[in-house]
């Protein structure tokens, strides 16, 4: 995978096709980032890390601070690789699972999820990122077009079998 576009356009993100994440293809990714627009002095949550490229891509089109949130060791590992040409004071990991995260973190200006496809109930996880955002932060869940049945009136997208939704903190 590559960063699409910003300061590190082109930067191969390292992954495993052993891994046990879905990496957010680039339609998806290339479309999320031209509705939020540029990143210049945010801060962004990639929760369900991953390969940590939706976090990367934040920071390559100007995110201050990235945090990187994953509980999978082996993912925890990819993340560090992949950190490494970045800013130390951009990027943040955090290995800890998602809700605990959320439970104790700050505030966030984006927060991106990409959970595990019905996997996990989503409620809990959408109250406690939209708490956690900023004024006028904006909350984004991937999920499985197909089987998701989301509350509070996200505004959706959809992307062939995945879907957006956004939440904003008003």
């Amino acid at each position: 995978m590559k960063i699409l576009s910003g300061l590190y356009k082109g930067r191969k993100i390292e992954t495993s096709p052993k891994a046990q994440y879905r990496p957010t293809k680039s339609l998806v990714r290339k479309s999320l980032f031209d509705i939020l627009g540029p990143m210049n002095n945010n801060t962004f949550l990639d929760l369900f890390s991953g390969s940590g490229i939706m976090g990367f891509e934040a920071v390559s089109r100007g995110a201050t601070q990235v945090h990187f949130v994953e509980s999978n060791y082996k993912h925890i590992q990819f993340l560090k690789m992949n950190s490494a040409p970045f800013p130390e004071n951009n990027v943040f990991i955090h290995h800890i699972d998602a809700i605990s995260y959320l439970k104790s973190s700050n505030q966030f200006d984006f927060i991106f999820a990409d959970p595990p496809y019905d996997k996990m109930d989503l409620i809990p996880l959408i109250d406690l990122a939209i708490q956690t955002l900023n004024k006028n932060g904006i909350f984004i869940l991937e999920v499985n077009r197909s089987n998701s049945k989301l509350l509070y009136d996200p505004e959706i997208r959809n992307y062939g079998k995945t879907q957006l939704a956004f939440w904003k903190n008003q």
